[in-house]
This record gives structure tokens, C-alpha cells and sequence, in this order.
């Protein structure tokens, strides 16, 4: 297994920022599998599940699971939301549940500066039912995926980096 640690959790939960404060606090590098993604394509997320659908995204995310698996280690990993599902995902690392109900994510990206272009980027967030459904099919799934979960909502990055790094220590 490779020496990274791996976020996974529902879209909008914060894994990017978390994985940001997380390199910050352990000197370790962040990359996000949606940037990645974003590079090996040259298309944004939205318009590869436009263009393309959902089924061809998750091809590329086993592309790119595949690719962090031979090339990256040492490395904190925000995993887009349905990563989890790649077949290799134990084989990269540490796997770390970012947990918070939908409610809590839905706001806290709601009063982020950025609101309008958060929930843009995000298609499978434009149908709130359909999200909530997704998010209630995820949850179990998320739980079985991780090692170890984290609550994040109401919390700042940084705390919540504190606390992956201390019980990674543990």
C-alpha cells in the first residue's frame, strides 16, 4: 500500500480544503483526482458528464486511480465523491471518511463566497432530491470504503486536519 492518505466523502464536504490544511500540517504534498482528471482530459467535470455521462467519468477515475497508484505516494489525496468506488482505492493509501449530513455540507457551501460556482461545478448536486438519495445510497458505502471517519460538520479545517494527523499518529 502506498503512504498516501486518501479523503473520501460526499461533494461539497470539504476534502479539498481539508486536504489542503492536511499537507500544510505534515509537510506532505495534496492533489485532488478531479484536477487530475481535469488535466488528463482537458475538460472540466461538468462538461466530461455533459459530453460524455457519468458512466465514462468513472472510467477516468479508474484511469486515475491506476495512475496515483504506480506514481504517488507520501501524498494527501481529496478524492471526488463517487472515487471511492475504484477498485484499487485500499492500494493508495490510508482511506479517511469526511462525514456530515447533507443539510451541513449543503450550507456550508451555501455561505461560501463562491456559491454560485461551487454548486455549479458539481452536476450531481443540481437535483437536491436526487442528491439526498445519492447521499442516503452513499453513506453506508463511504463507511465501508474508510479506515477511520471524521464528523466535519461545523468544524474549520484545521481542526479537522489536526485531528486526521493525530489519529493517523495514534
Amino acid at each position: 500500500m502506498a503512504d498516501n492518505i486518501i479523503l473520501i466523502g460526499f461533494m461539497g464536504v470539504g476534502k479539498g480544503r481539508t486536504a489542503r490544511a492536511l499537507a500544510a500540517l505534515t509537510g506532505r504534498f495534496a492533489v485532488d483526482t478531479d484536477d487530475l482528471i481535469e488535466s488528463m482530459v482537458k475538460m472540466k467535470i461538468r462538461d466530461i458528464f455533459a459530453a460524455q455521462g457519468e458512466a465514462q467519468f468513472r472510467q477516468l477515475e479508474c484511469r486515475c486511480a491506476d495512475w496515483l497508484e504506480r506514481q504517488v505516494s507520501g501524498t494527501v489525496v481529496s478524492a471526488g465523491g463517487g472515487f471511492f468506488k475504484v477498485g484499487n482505492l485500499r492500494r493508495l493509501g490510508q482511506v479517511i471518511y469526511l462525514h456530515s449530513d447533507l443539510d451541513g455540507i449543503l450550507e456550508a457551501m451555501r455561505s461560501h463566497p463562491n456559491a454560485a460556482q461551487k454548486m455549479k461545478k458539481r452536476p450531481l448536486l443540481q437535483d437536491l432530491a436526487k442528491a439526498e438519495a445519492l447521499f442516503n445510497e452513499r453513506l453506508p458505502q463511504y463507511r465501508e470504503a474508510a479506515d477511520m471517519e471524521i464528523a466535519v460538520q461545523g468544524r474549520g479545517n484545521a481542526d479537522i486536519a489536526a485531528e486526521i494527523a493525530a489519529r493517523l499518529r495514534a
